[in-house]
């Protein structure tokens, strides 16, 4: 049996779709329809049922990937590893949002470097890294979404915690206590700065620290949350923003924290890549640095 047929299938039945196998592989469409038909004729079975959105496999077609894909991937290390020792440097294409990625993930990674290890970051919100990775165009996304599905596989990198904050003037005009015991009612005169036009995070705070919504609109609006941070620091109003990127304001005072729940928001990243592709030292050697590093994160 030729084993780039069987290569064509795997990547078929991971992806779930004729168009995006041929993506992965650098084939086109019907090249990978013909290959899939030539191994259908081999085996005298079908293996996929085509259907208008994609494909889904037949039960000979779930046995034959569950026993072949291992020792496919297997092979892919083999190849890999020796070209990774031959090359000088070998290059990581990452994804993930804008802020994580540059504050968190990159730094981390710079330690591969001295390994002969080059970096590449595209930033994007979760649809759009997944979409990406998916396609090819990335080893490795950082996402707050589960991928679904066979093509993609996910591991829970780190949570971080959600807080309430605003600038010493907004906070002063609440005075202590009084969020507390009103709630949010109270923060209703209070400008939101965001980073979408759907208050996406303030949203998510509200319905899990206040059970109810944000009877409220954006005042400012920027798509990176370094921007709503330096904004609130100005004095533009109150935001909902990762620990991690506004401890330090908050221990010079350049911000408050309006409230501490009992339980605060939290938010899970995932680490997600194609599956598989753990075989392959770079990809393997970064997640688990990443992974490591996490443990560190607060």
């Amino acid at each position: 049996m030729d084993l780039a047929l069987l290569r064509t299938f795997v990547t078929v039945h991971r992806a779930g779709s004729f168009t995006r196998a041929a993506a992965l592989l650098g084939l086109s469409q019907p090249a990978v329809t013909s290959q899939i038909r030539a191994l259908e004729r081999q085996l005298g079975r079908p293996l996929f049922l085509r259907q208008a959105r994609g494909v889904t496999p037949t039960t000979i077609g779930d046995e034959l990937a569950h026993r072949a894909a291992p020792h496919l991937d297997a092979l892919v290390e083999i190849t890999e590893s020796g070209l990774d020792e031959e090359s000088g440097s070998r290059t990581l294409h990452l994804a993930g949002p804008p802020e994580f990625t540059a504050i968190r993930a990159l730094p981390a990674l710079t330690a591969l470097i001295p390994q002969g290890i080059s970096l590449r970051a595209s930033f994007g919100n979760a649809e759009q890294t997944l979409e990406g990775l998916a396609s090819g165009h990335h080893d490795l996304a950082i996402t707050t979404a589960r991928p679904r599905g066979g093509l993609l596989t996910a591991t829970a990198l780190c949570d971080e915690e959600h807080v309430l904050v605003a600038s010493p003037r907004w906070a002063a005009r609440i005075g202590p206590g009084l969020l507390r015991r009103k709630g949010p009612s109270v923060l209703q005169e209070l400008p939101v700065v965001e980073v979408h036009e759907s208050l996406p995070l303030v949203a998510r705070y509200w319905a899990a620290v206040f059970d109810t919504s944000p009877a409220t609109t954006g005042t400012v609006v920027a798509p990176d949350l370094r921007a709503v941070q330096q904004a609130v620091v100005a004095g533009a109003g109150l935001a909902v923003l990762p620990r991690y990127l506004c401890e330090e304001a908050l221990a010079q005072g350049a911000m408050v924290a309006l409230l501490d729940p009992p339980v605060p928001p939290l938010r899970t990243y995932f680490l997600a890549v194609r599956s598989g592709t753990l075989a392959l030292p770079l990809i393997a050697r970064a997640q688990d640095w990443l992974l490591r590093a996490a443990a560190d994160w607060s």
